[in-house]
């Protein structure tokens, strides 16, 4: 799983600067994501985070503070490896019911998966669950708020808002409905900050009680926050930005992170986390240059980023600063490539 995916305006110019070398249509988001697509691909089933809602077909396309992003960005996904996207976010209603279920629409037409909001009701009231390799997976997603932007009058049940009981009760619903291993994303936290809030604290440690759920990863802090095992449970408290073009002058926000969690087994049916790696990834500056999202340990000594090299020393040791807070290499977290 990744972190944000952000639509700004460097973005775009990014996607349509490729489209014009690519010939494919008028914007084009795949280059932007394939220095990571060898990790994304690779994954048994790959989650993003889209914390935007899409524009229609031609915009118009609005960056901060309430986004409409170009609809191109969603096949990009599919195309890179992705499977399905987790959508509840401070920015899910930016552009009211008919952006939120326009966004559903183009996840659907580009073949993800999609969870966290939710065009009907009754779709608000199941859990997302699929057919991996033959084993079932849960997948539920909260967010804190929407900026304060009221739910829709008619649609109050389009953007679950954080609440444990009604998380509980979903991974309930989802292992009752055969899924092996439930995770849970949340959208949470405190922005520019590494270390987690007292509040994700203590909704990661009443989550944690519950035997229904396996894993817990977030975003929304646009910078990366620590790994951490509560009882047995592992926490992701944030995997910083995906990608985003954020102010400069904020440490951090172009840092980020893929986790990648490996399941095994258990000789009695279940499934317990084996393996817990963290990649170190960077989103280049928009200089009039296209963005790119960098896995740190392949563009180490690429001559293609010659002059980034500083830059991608000191962005893996931030990374790996704050992946490390909560002392998750001495529980067995690895750095992976």
């Amino acid at each position: 799983m990744s972190g944000d995916v952000l639509l700004h305006e460097g973005l775009w110019e990014t996607a349509r600067i490729d489209a014009a070398r690519t010939g494919r249509g008028s914007m084009d988001f795949r280059p932007l994501f394939a220095p990571m697509q060898p990790v994304v691909s690779a994954a048994d089933v790959a989650i993003c985070h889209m914390e935007t809602p899409v524009a229609p077909q031609g915009g118009p396309y609005y960056g901060y503070p309430s986004f409409s992003a170009p609809p191109a960005v969603l096949p990009a996904l599919e195309e890179t490896g992705f499977d399905v996207c987790t959508t509840a976010s401070n920015h899910s209603i930016d552009q009211g019911f008919d952006g939120l279920t326009r966004t559903i629409d183009g996840l659907e037409a580009a073949g993800l998966e999609h969870t966290g909001t939710y065009a009907t009701k009754a779709d608000s009231r199941e859990p997302l669950i699929m057919d991996v390799d033959g084993v079932k997976i849960g997948l539920i997603s909260q967010t804190y708020g929407t900026n304060g932007i009221p739910l829709p009058a008619d649609q109050p049940w389009s953007v679950p808002i954080i609440d444990p009981n009604q998380i509980k009760k979903l991974a309930a619903k989802a292992k009752d409905q055969g899924a092996e291993i439930v995770m849970v994303a949340l959208h949470w936290g405190l922005e520019y900050t590494n270390e987690p809030s007292s509040e994700q604290v203590a909704v990661a440690q009443e989550l944690v009680q519950s035997r229904d759920i396996d894993f817990i990863f977030g975003h929304h802090a646009h910078v990366v926050q620590p790994y951490d095992n509560i009882g047995g449970t592992w926490v992701v408290y944030g995997l910083g930005n995906a990608v985003a073009q954020q102010d400069t002058a904020v440490e951090g926000v172009y840092d980020g992170n893929t986790a990648r969690v490996t399941f095994t087994e258990e000789p009695d049916g279940s499934f317990e986390v084996s393996l817990l790696e963290y990649i170190p990834t960077m989103i280049t500056r928009f200089d009039g240059n296209p963005m790119r999202w960098l896995n740190i340990s392949q563009a180490l000594g690429d001559q293609r980023y010659a002059g980034l090299q500083d830059l991608l020393v000191a962005t893996r040791a931030r990374v790996r600063e704050a992946v490390n807070l909560e002392n998750a290499f001495a529980r067995g977290v690895g750095e992976g490539e």
